[in-house]
């Protein structure tokens, strides 16, 4: 099936908020990712993280990630050293990407998932952008995160981004675990917002309440199927389904039946049939097919998915893995996105440790203060040890 297919009913019930908030100017909103952005935040690869003798391979996937984004807005980019900084600034630009385009700064991290690590990023009033910075721990404790979990506070009290709008909250929330049709409706998975290796407060009730405070969500549509091999966070939900508008869902599917992911992203394609939008419509579907199965040297297969694609103004960032699929999921989206280039970016390398070119980004929506900016200059900031 290319393009969009109505959703029918199976007796599956999205669960909503259990008391909706009525929608104002002192409540919190949290935007579309489709939405005006100031720029798109990277934290780059070093030697210190887990890509050995990839990493490399993993530095030029960047290389193309940031080129590409730097095509459509300014592209925030943590360094873990000055030498680092000026390397890649180097290189970029003998990529053509335009200095104007790129804001370095420097500050030390665990890995380089911002889209995890980054700050989420909600509207207040008059539009006002508030930056809040969520507690991560590494995916469950899976992971060191300790530098992970300080980076946005040191970009914040060094005046590289947000300034008076930041706030830390002592909940913790991961960017790729939700996903916002800026309207107010969050899709996510159970397997992850409910696992109690994230919070103690892992009830339905209890999370939901997080949400409505912290994002002014009054809807959640839970995922309860669908998961990738090789995904260790526990069912990101930019893994399996995003939105791409306020009525429509891309999501991740299988048909070959032999796939371990056939039927769990069956019963992932079932639950969205049944979802519905806030007026009680269904949702128009965009089936992304999975590329032929790609595996570690270990034998272990990674979990390549087209639903981690990226919005950035006037595009969309699609990772490609090398497969005829790539054509497919891209023509899909295309459809989906009228209006958008559809950008492809080659992932291969970014796969090798679970995460796509979404999982590695995070927007900073229009009305971040972003240091540099403001002239248009190439800024370089250093952020020291706290």
């Amino acid at each position: 099936m290319i393009g969009y297919s109505p959703g029918r009913l199976f007796g599956i019930r999205p669960n909503a908020m259990s008391a909706p908030v009525h929608p104002d100017c002192q409540h919190p909103r949290l935007p579309a990712e489709w939405e005006a952005q100031a720029a798109l935040m990277l934290t780059w690869p070093h030697a210190s993280g887990d890509w050995g003798e990839h990493l490399a391979a993993a530095e030029a996937c960047f290389e193309r990630l940031a080129a590409a984004a730097a095509r459509y807005q300014p592209v925030l980019i943590v360094c873990p050293d000055s030498r680092t900084s000026a390397r890649v600034r180097n290189r970029l630009r003998s990529a053509g990407v335009s200095p104007q385009r790129m804001i370095f700064t420097e500050a030390p991290s665990n890995d380089v998932w911002a889209r995890d690590h980054g700050p989420i990023t909600v509207r207040r009033a008059g539009g006002r952008a508030q930056l809040l910075d969520f507690r991560f721990n590494g995916w469950g404790e899976r992971y060191p995160a300790d530098e992970d979990d300080r980076l946005t506070r040191r970009l914040t009290e060094e005046g590289v981004i947000g300034g008076e709008s930041y706030r830390r909250i002592e909940w913790i929330l991961e960017g790729g675990s939700i996903d916002s049709d800026g309207a107010g409706t969050l899709l996510t998975t159970t397997r992850c917002l409910l696992n109690p290796n994230r919070n103690t407060d892992t009830g339905r009730e209890e999370v939901e309440a997080q949400l409505r405070a912290r994002l002014g969500i009054r809807r959640v549509l839970w995922l309860e199927s669908g998961w990738l091999c090789g995904d260790d966070t526990d069912g990101h939900v930019d893994m399996l389904a995003r939105f791409v508008d306020r009525r429509t869902i891309a999501h991740a599917v299988c048909e070959d039946p032999d796939d371990p992911h056939y039927a769990p992203l069956r019963a992932l394609r079932e639950e969205l049939q049944a979802a519905r939008t806030r007026n009680g419509d269904p949702y128009r579907l965009v089936e992304l097919p999975l590329p032929a199965p790609i595996h570690d040297e270990d034998g272990n297969r990674l979990p390549a998915t087209y639903a981690n694609f990226v919005f950035v103004n006037g595009a969309v960032l699609v990772p490609v893995y090398d497969d005829p699929a790539d054509a497919i999921a891209c023509a899909r989206l295309a459809q989906a996105c009228p209006g958008r280039d559809i950008v492809r970016v080659p992932a291969q390398d970014l796969i090798r440790q679970g995460g796509s070119v979404h999982c590695a980004t995070m927007q900073l929506p229009a009305g971040v203060i972003i240091d540099g900016l403001a002239t248009g200059a190439e800024a370089t900031r250093r952020v020291h040890e706290a």
